[in-house]
């Protein structure tokens, strides 16, 4: 199989195929929940059984496509990967197919293939090893529309950035398409904590960060957020979002970064592995 082809199933599989962890999750929050929202919840998870079954988007928008590549030094097809994801993303969105959502910012054209200027949008990891591992994750427009990035002053310390993200999400309220997965990227600089929240919406919902006092932070305001009541699709519940995934990097001493990434429940992404001989796997 070409690198482009597996690319194009990979996306296909990305807007078809909810995660496993977040379809659970959605199925836990409808067991708790209560009407209205009970109801939104099982529309929702109705909406996933049919978009596995017949093989359709799950949404009509299927986003934005961001990719992450971790490629091994010694992996033996470097120059290939950049053309395929683009080859692919223009293949998907013609056989999956996906909506056109890549717009010329100064004329207001639509390129009709997802692709242009820095779209798709690749991230790239340089790590040891031969392999490559590709990730891509459709960022849709209503979320992406709730994302926002602040510069905290550094005094404030981290009972300041959890009150930024708890009062942003409360503003948020219905416009992301709740249950969400929210993402907070912490210190590094106004871009690196933006990649870094953006970065953190990958881990599987209920995957604690490795640091205790994060990990603590997240489950604090993963509780707070829900405190809220806005609930699914802001019909008011006990589930707003579905988890909080936080990531840090070192600071200025000057500045506090604080950026929060939000996806809807339609939390799609999915990976792939090419090995030195160029075989594929698929990445659970």
């Amino acid at each position: 199989m070409k690198f482009e082809d597996a690319i194009a199933d990979l996306i296909a599989d990305a807007v078809i195929n909810l995660p496993r962890d977040v379809e659970k999750a959605l199925q836990k929050a409808m067991e708790v929940e209560e009407e209205p929202a009970k109801t939104q919840l099982k529309a929702i998870l109705e909406n996933v059984r049919l978009a596995r079954e017949q093989k359709k988007p799950m949404c009509q928008d299927t986003g934005t496509p961001i990719f992450y590549v971790e490629m091994g030094i010694n992996f033996p097809f470097k120059h290939d990967i950049k053309d395929s994801i683009i080859e692919g993303v223009r293949k998907a969105t013609k056989l999956v197919p996906l909506r056109p959502n890549a717009v010329d910012v100064l004329t207001g054209k639509n390129s009709g293939d997802n692709t242009g200027l820095f779209i798709p949008y690749i991230n790239w990891e340089i790590t040891d090893g031969d392999d490559c591992i590709i990730t891509v994750m459709p960022k849709g427009g209503g979320s992406e529309n709730m994302s926002t990035l602040k510069m905290l002053k550094p005094g404030v310390g981290l009972k300041g950035v959890k009150k930024f993200v708890l009062e942003w999400m409360v503003e948020a309220a219905g416009n992301p398409c709740p249950p969400t997965v929210v993402g907070v990227g912490i210190g590094g600089g106004a871009d690196i904590a933006m990649k870094l929240a953006k970065k953190a919406l990958l881990r599987k919902v209920g995957e604690r960060h490795p640091n205790k006092e994060i990990a603590e932070m997240e489950e604090e305001l993963l509780n707070a957020i829900n405190s809220t009541g806005i609930g699914a699709m802001g019909l008011g519940g006990k589930i707003t979002v579905l988890d909080v995934h936080i990531e840090i990097a070192h600071r200025h001493p000057a500045s506090l970064p604080v950026a929060i990434a939000v996806q809807c429940w339609a939390n799609r992404r999915k990976s792939i592995r090419i090995d030195k001989e160029g075989k594929i796997w698929n990445i659970d």
